[in-house]
């Protein structure tokens, strides 16, 4: 049977099916004639018929039904082609496309049973094995990759402790291999998040020229790879021999920067291997998955039913569903191999698709200039373990954070060479460009997000100039368990900090403080030099901490909202209000 046989047989199942849906028949008049229009002839005639007509809900019904099944964009605007992000074609598809039932007599989808799948929660109806699919993605073009060629040098892989030589940070410059000098934990057990403190040795960190160098408030960027353990876990879901991993090959690409992290766009022929690419060039957890990368999915499924829903989540009749998985909780590579298992493709199919693997960036949590080890240079930073609910049941840390962790227990564990792949940050925050004027100074900041203003506090405490014109306010949990640098601030650490425990006493807010200061709030963003600088997470704490400074300007200026609003604007783009969230 053709599809367009198909087409017009589920025309025919669903108009019946709508018809018994429809209200009941409104009768007509049995008296006197009805005027009709003969449409090929243009000119009227009468009839008699007492044939009762349907109500005018059936046509639409009849209508909807059809684009259940077919997406026809004809009958209906339902759905838009493309995702928005915020899930608003979810909520339009929630209330009427997906209202009506499919015909029992269509072939149903038998769902994947695996906790992966079921964990995706994902809303399929009205698809059948029937649905026609309209307007699937097209299939990217894998990469090319070719065996070595015999007469070629022995390959030497560092995927175990650095990345290789084409990732570089910007050149002619390669990723640093810092020693961890020194680890330790800065929150106690039972804290919501642990926390690490990194002193690392960039003793023999190469110079880039006069000027440049690591500075209070700048940062460094960090090549983190994806979890070895994870990427093992995926070759063995996709089925790839373990020789196959490590094998060298000559990788070949015909545009663009990656696998580098920059440069110029360029064909690039690489010697590599199948697990340096996976571990060190691709994101295989931090993004929504994209349609191509579920194209590819379906593309090499074996199982029809998975083939079917991977296919629909790429079409745009699936457009509700795929919406609802890019907006819910980030969905990972291995979960989706997981959840449709007949779906095995090449390795190198999925690199094409895959997002880059970008570096970290970590804020210095010291002034470089002040800290003597021994004829060593050391620079400090503070790392909190970002961790989300797994599909498996456990928890999954983030590729930073949890490299990070995984690096800390290492060196805690008695090794004496655990190295940290890094190089000098690119940018710096703006309060470190303006750090020369000594105006007064208000940092406020949660969490993790403390740890930049550390080496703020000891530049200006060190400074007679600078006294009195420092004040940081400081959120935390509860200070006996998460209070990032206790007692490290310097000797006026009680002078200058505020702490604000959300979790314990009064279970007070640093945007509550912030009201609680408006006076020294008012003060430092009217001095001359004045600056107000906020950190930390930017849903809450900062949403929070913005709408307490607006109130501040209302409270003690006067103004109304909208010039209050436009008070701190202007603040911003001269560099005295600065944020910095995430």
């Amino acid at each position: 049977m053709t599809a367009t046989e198909i087409e017009y047989r589920q025309r025919d199942e669903l108009e019946a099916q709508a018809a018994h849906m429809a209200v009941p028949e409104e009768p007509r008049p049995p008296h006197g004639p009805i005027l009709e229009v003969d449409f090929t002839t243009s000119s009227p005639r009468s009839r008699t018929t007492n044939r009762p007509r349907r109500a005018s809900t059936h046509q639409v019904d009849m209508a909807r039904a059809i684009h259940n099944l077919l997406g026809d964009s004809s009958s209906t605007n339902l759905l838009k082609a493309e995702c928005c992000g915020g899930g608003t074609c979810c909520r339009l598809a929630s209330s009427s496309v997906l209202s009506t039932p499919p015909s029992p007599s269509l072939q149903p989808i038998i769902l994947p049973d695996n906790p992966a799948f079921r964990a995706l929660n994902l809303q399929l109806s009205p698809l059948t094995m029937n649905t026609v699919l309209k307007d699937t993605c097209a299939l990217v073009e894998p990469v090319t990759v070719e065996p070595l060629p015999k007469a070629h040098p022995p390959y030497v892989s560092t995927v175990k402790t650095h990345p290789p030589p084409f990732v570089t940070p910007h050149p002619p410059y390669e990723v640093f291999a810092a020693r961890i000098h020194h680890t330790r934990a800065l929150t106690s057990a039972g804290a919501e998040k642990r926390t690490y403190h990194f002193d690392l040795d960039v003793t023999d960190y190469p110079e880039e020229g006069p000027g440049v160098d690591f500075v209070v408030g700048g940062a460094i960027g960090v090549c983190a790879p994806n979890d070895h353990a994870v990427v093992d876990k995926i070759f063995d879901v996709l089925a790839v021999p373990a020789a196959a991993r490590d094998e060298p090959i000559t990788l070949h690409t015909r545009a663009g920067r990656w696998p580098t992290i920059w440069g110029d766009e360029k064909e690039r022929r690489l010697t590599t291997t199948h697990r340096e690419l996976l571990t060190w060039t691709v994101d295989v957890q931090s993004y929504a998955p994209k349609k191509n990368l579920l194209r590819v999915l379906a593309e090499h499924a074996t199982d029809e039913c998975e083939k079917k829903i991977l296919t629909y989540l790429c079409s745009r009749q699936g457009q509700a569903a795929f919406c609802e998985l890019r907006t819910g909780s980030y969905v990972t590579l291995l979960q989706l191999l997981n959840a449709f298992p007949s779906a095995k493709p090449p390795v190198e199919h999925l690199l094409a698709v895959l997002q880059p693997l970008m570096p970290r960036f970590y804020s210095l949590s010291s002034d470089p200039h002040t800290i003597k080890c021994a004829h060593r240079r050391i620079i400090e930073i503070a790392v909190s373990v970002h961790e989300e609910d797994d599909w498996s049941g456990g928890k999954r840390t983030g590729v930073g954070s949890g490299f990070f962790e995984r690096m800390a227990q290492r060196y805690l564990q008695g090794e004496t060479t655990v190295h940290i792949p890094m190089f000098r940050g690119l940018m710096q925050n703006p309060l470190a460009r303006e750090f020369q004027l000594d105006g007064p100074m208000l940092l406020i900041g949660a969490g993790v997000g403390i740890a930049p203003f550390r080496g703020f506090v000891q530049r200006r405490l060190q400074n007679a100039t600078c006294a009195n014109k420092v004040w940081v306010i400081q959120g935390i949990r509860d200070s006996l368990l998460d209070e990032l640098y206790a007692g490290e601030w310097g000797a006026d650490e009680k002078r200058v900090k505020t702490i604000v425990e959300s979790r314990v006493g009064t279970g007070r807010y640093v945007q509550e403080e912030v009201r609680n200061q408006a006076e020294l709030v008012w003060f430092v963003i009217n001095s001359l030099d004045g600056r107000v600088f906020v950190c930390g997470s930017s849903k809450g704490m900062g949403e929070g901490v913005e709408e307490a400074l607006i109130d501040v300007a209302i409270e003690r200026g006067g103004l109304r909202q909208e010039e209050a609003e436009a008070f701190w604007k202007n603040k911003e783009r001269s560099l005295q209000y600065i944020t910095e969230t995430w």
